[in-house]
Parts: C-alpha cells; structure tokens; sequence
C-alpha cells in the first residue's frame, strides 16, 4: 500500500486550497478529486484497494450523475451549460478515463459518502476545464449543488452499485459460460473412456469419463439461468429516495424522470422501487445475489477438488487424467508437478464463501433508515464477481482445455474393481454378488473369473452384459 501524502508534503508541492464544514485542505494541484476525497484518503487507509480497481463500479457512478443531470436539466432545475459540462465529464468517465482519479477507499465510514464526493469532485474538475475553469472553481460547477443536485449518497451510491454489478454481471456469465462449453467439450471427447465411479471415494459402478466431465458442464449451465435471475433484483432503485426515501430538496417529478434517464444511459430498463424508504435501507438484493456468487463458487471447488483427486499420482494415485503442467511442483523434490491450477481456484472459492459471510454481516448490521455498512457490500460483491471471472477464465485456459485422458489406466481400474460385481447383480442375484465380491476382496481374484468359476454366467453372457454401452446406460432386465 502506498502511504498516503501528509499536509505538509502536499504543501511542499505545488496544489491548491479548498475548503469544507472542517476548514481549509490542501489538495495536489494535478489532482481531479477534492478537498473531501482528500480527507477520506488521509482519514481510511485500509484495504489500500481504491475505488480505481472496480472500473465498472465507476461507471455506474458516472451513469448516475449524467441520468440525474440530465433529469435536473429537463425539470428547468440546472442551468443548461452546467448540465453540458457535467454530461461531457460522465462521458469521459463512461469511457475509461479519470479512472485514476477514483482513490478513496473501498472500506470507509459514512455509508459510502467519500464514494460519492469523490465522483462529485471529480466530474466537477472535469466540466470545469470543459467549461474553461481552474480546478476548484466551483462557483461554476459545484460538486454538490450541481453535480449531486436533487440527490444523497443513500440514493445515488446504492443505485450506482447496482449499475456496476449489471455492467460486471455480463462479463461474469461470458466466463462462465465458455468454461461450461470446455467442459462440455471434454465431454464429447472422453465419450467413449469407460472408467470406475466412486461414492464416498469407494469403488462404485462404470461410467465414462465423458459423463463425468458433462455433469461438470451440466452442474455449471444451471447457474447461467440462476444468476440471470437474480439480475432481475438490481433493476429496483431508490433513485429520488434522496437521505431516507423521502424525496427530500428532490422535484416530485424527479424520481421517476431519473430513473427514466438512467434506463437509456446505462442500457438496462430500470425500475423505481415502490416503497423508496424501504428500498434506502433493505440489502436484500445484494443478499440474494453473494449467496449466488457463493453457490457458483462451491460448486467450482467441488469440482477442483475432483480434477485434483482423478490426477493424483502419477504412480501411486488415480492417474485417470492428466492435467497440463505448469510449472514446476517442488523445489526439493525432482520431476514433481502440482495441480496449481485447481488449487487457485479453490482458494478464491474459500475467499468467496468469506466474502459472502462479510456482506450477509453488514446487510444485517444497518440500523433503521440507512445500511452503513454498504461500502463493505459493494467491495466484497464487486471482489467477489471479479475473482470468480479471473479464476474462470484461469481454469479453462490453463487446465480443462489442456486435459488428456489415461484410457489404459481407467480401463484397467474398471476391469480389477470389484464394484463391477454390482453390473452382475441383476443377473446373479444379491447374494450371490455378495459373496463373490467378498471372496475377490479376500483372494485378490478378478470377480469375472470368480463368476465363471461358480458357473453363475456363460463367458459369452458376462461379454455381452460387461459392454460398456451396457453398463453406463438403463437397459431392459431380464426376469431370473
């Protein structure tokens, strides 16, 4: 983390004095944020995570500012040239540029207010050199008359939010989405690799390694269609809430023309919730959605788990597939190459399980009209969404495209396991099954040729029922 500049060596450089409720501060003359970012940035060095490294988050604050701009300008309530500056400066912003400028920290006290100051200022700083202004001119556009005008943080913070996890969430299901298809393409080329399913990490029946790697597939796809959803939910706002839900120092007409606005900047329909009280303090939404996040990551450290334990080995292991080496495993032992890859992944699962415990605190923690604790919220969701993107992406390119299948080894763990006993059992019946398979454990015997030994099945018989196309798939019985 980099420490923060004092005063005083602000003041030794070249900068620029502005003033709030406290008094005067200095802040760097090159600098777009003002003097309220300023003593958020002194006051929360935290996480040393700025707002900067969730651009989609910026966005969404700029989507914002330019609807409700843009709402204030069509009430007759903002001056024309004011509305033009602020729109051309949330452009900028819209566009990826200034991003920089956003650096108070993802943690922070007052409900998210230096959030909002800080995109305030610096959209203020922008329009102002658009309109031929100094930084800190704000007699011309003001961060707070102008820029925030018939808005609080407790509407405009929640709401931009919202914004940037609907911008972050495409990227999310696009990740999502192309691991599926890897998957689903291992499936159709492991489709003919017979091998042993486990239970309880015992021997159970044949399956192939095909199926195996579709229910990877399959389990993921679902979570396409939950996770879109859930989307639904980030479409209600408290926009024209204002503090408390009130509407207070907003137009009556306001509200609903913002909302109105910021459904065609932001692309997505959006909708003004029906009780805004309610809507200012009630995380639910944000709730439903980390839970989400939280299932889709259980569910990829399941399966990470899985890939680690069919390539564990090579020799004394389950060899059954081989995942693309990567770097070397050891540094004290020769030749030896890990599954890092899965691993990673398991570790941002346990960070998303922690996350969504942090956010299920905070959204329970808020106390009567407002939820402080959002700024908690918005970083763990918007971290949460990144990590699962990143790791995504991570596993598909750098292990599940790359897999092989050991077809020698899996058939040959299908044909020394006594689980292929429970094939056999509608055709020898329960006991008999019983006992051959105690005595293979016993003897170290193959189970086919203690069947044919007892005369229970022809050769011919036990070929035609040990087909793999038998035995992965219901087919008719016949009557003993």
């Amino acid at each position: 983390m980099n420490p923060v500049p004092r005063q005083e060596e602000i003041l030794q450089q070249p900068h620029r004095m502005e003033k709030d409720l406290l008094g005067p501060l200095a802040v760097p003359a090159q600098a777009y944020y003002g003097v309220q970012t300023q003593r958020a940035l002194e006051n929360f060095a935290l996480t040393g995570v700025p707002l900067s490294h969730f651009p989609k988050m910026i966005v969404g604050l700029a989507m914002v500012k330019k609807a409700a701009a843009s709402a204030n300008a069509k009430l007759g309530l903002l001056e024309s040239k004011r509305n033009e500056a602020i729109q051309y400066a949330c452009d900028r912003l819209i566009q990826g540029e200034f991003h920089d400028e956003f650096v108070v920290d993802m943690i922070q006290g007052g409900a998210g207010t230096s959030t909002n100051m800080n995109a305030n200022e610096v959209i203020a700083n922008i329009g102002l050199e658009y309109l031929g202004h100094a930084k800190g001119a704000y007699e011309h556009l003001h961060p707070n008359n102008d820029v925030n005008m018939s808005q609080s943080t407790n509407d405009a913070y929640p709401t931009a939010i919202r914004v940037g996890l609907q911008l972050s969430h495409a990227e999310l299901v696009d990740s999502l989405a192309l691991l599926r298809d890897s998957f689903a393409a291992k499936k159709n080329e492991f489709s003919d690799v017979i091998k042993m399913g486990r239970t309880q990490l015992q021997d159970a029946v044949p399956m192939t390694l095909g199926q195996e790697f579709g229910a990877f597939a399959t389990t993921l796809g679902e979570d396409i269609d939950r996770i879109a959803s859930l989307f639904d939910l980030l479409r209600e706002v408290n926009l024209g809430g204002t503090a408390i839900g009130t509407g207070i120092n907003a137009d009556p007409d306001y509200a609903v023309l913002a909302v109105n606005e910021l459904s065609q900047v932001c692309g997505h329909d959006m909708r003004l919730a029906h009780d805004l009280i309610e809507a200012t303090s009630d995380m639910g939404a944000f709730v439903l959605f980390s839970g989400m996040t939280k299932r889709l990551a259980i569910k990829l450290s399941k399966i990470c788990n899985d890939l680690r334990l069919l390539s564990s080995g090579p020799r004394t292991g389950f060899n059954e597939i081989n995942l693309p080496p990567q770097q070397p495993g050891s540094s004290i032992m020769p030749g030896k190459v890990n599954p890092v890859i899965p691993e990673a992944v398991n570790q941002v699962a346990y960070q998303v399980i922690g996350n969504d415990l942090a956010i299920t605190m905070a959204a329970e923690n808020g106390q009567l009209q407002l939820n402080v604790m959002e700024p908690l919220i918005a970083y763990k969701i918007l971290e949460s969404m990144r990590l699962l993107r990143r790791a995504m992406d991570m596993l598909r390119e750098r292990c599940i495209d790359g897999i092989t299948a050991n077809r020698e080894r899996c058939r040959e763990l299908v044909a020394s396991s006594i689980g292929l006993i429970t094939a056999l059992n509608p055709y020898i019946g329960y006991d008999n099954a019983t006992r051959i398979a105690k005595l293979a454990l016993e003897s170290g015997r193959s189970v086919l040729d203690l069947v044919l030994e007892d005369g229970l099945l022809t050769a011919e018989e036990l070929d035609e029922f040990l087909k793999p196309e038998n035995m992965i798939n219901p087919r008719p019985m016949r009557i003993r």
